[in-house]
């Protein structure tokens, strides 16, 4: 595995694996690397000849009273990881060299509607950030695929508009949460949990199915959130948001909509976590 923070090393390969006809797959993380990104990185060996990972923590995507001096950094273990998945290339460049003007005085690309709703409505200006940095870093790389998870589904959501919106040709590929036995989505930060908050945390995903259940079985989408929420702020957390949404658009769902993905967001102890399940509502 070849590591490089230099744009010109990352071209420079790529540009003869194309010479010979050979693909390239691109995962972008932000490091702290758990079983759901190296998920991303063996899912990315069947579609691609080589893959290319990023380690970049963006502060373009904190806000001030975020964790950005706080967010775990474990590069060595993280670089293991990869290279015992395949990785082609690790790219880890700083923020001065993806920012040379700044944070000020960066061009930005942003996502309107979905990238100020859920998510984007807590965080403002977090999906311009996720973009931003998404966009630089494919035409750094210039890959032919780029895979994520599907846990950050409305970031999904919203690089596959932007893909879409801006004409890359790039395929993007959504791969499935990876979770821990107890059925709490694997996220970096999980590590903020306390051992009594990771026993609670496992009720944010209960509370997803519940919903899920109780609508399959026709009861009203707004009671079964409001059961939901009341489930989740007995076990410790605060909800900041429990939506069920348009698995295709992530739209404000209407009648005849039957795919369906219940997203939420909350609050445990110094941790956000968020999760979503997709789900098919049988119409009548």
């Amino acid at each position: 595995m070849i590591t490089t923070t230099a744009i010109s090393t990352i071209r420079e390969h790529v540009n003869a694996w194309r010479r010979n006809g050979e693909t390239v797959a691109f995962v972008p993380t932000m490091g702290n690397l758990h079983q759901g990104h190296i998920a991303l990185v063996n899912e990315a060996q069947k579609h691609a000849d080589h893959v290319v990972v990023s380690i970049f923590v963006n502060p373009l995507q904190f806000s001030a009273n975020e964790d950005l001096d706080g967010y775990p950094r474990s590069l060595a273990q993280d670089s293991d990881k990869l290279m015992a998945a395949g990785t082609a290339i690790l790219f880890t460049p700083t923020p001065e060299m993806i920012y040379p003007k700044g944070l000020a005085q960066q061009t930005f690309v942003e996502v309107p509607d979905i990238g100020n709703e859920l998510c984007g409505a807590s965080r403002p200006g977090h999906f311009r950030g996720v973009a931003t940095i998404v966009t630089k870093l494919f035409n750094i790389v210039q890959p032919d695929i780029a895979l994520f998870g599907r846990k950050d589904f409305q970031q999904l959501m919203i690089i596959k508009t932007m893909v879409e919106d801006l004409s890359m040709p790039i395929k993007i590929i959504g791969v499935e949460t990876i979770r821990e036995q107890s059925g709490l989505a694997m996220s970096s930060r999980n590590g903020y949990l306390t051992a009594d908050e990771k026993n609670s945390a496992v009720t944010l995903k209960q509370a997803l199915d519940n919903i899920i259940s109780a609508i399959q079985h026709g009861e009203a989408i707004q009671d079964a959130i409001l059961k939901a929420e009341k489930k989740l702020v007995n076990a410790g957390f605060t909800p900041d948001y429990l939506e069920v949404r348009n698995a295709n658009t992530l739209r404000q769902i209407t009648a005849t909509d039957s795919e369906l993905v219940v997203i939420a967001a909350a609050y445990l102890g110094k941790a956000r976590l968020i999760d979503n399940v997709s789900f098919k509502r049988h119409l009548s």
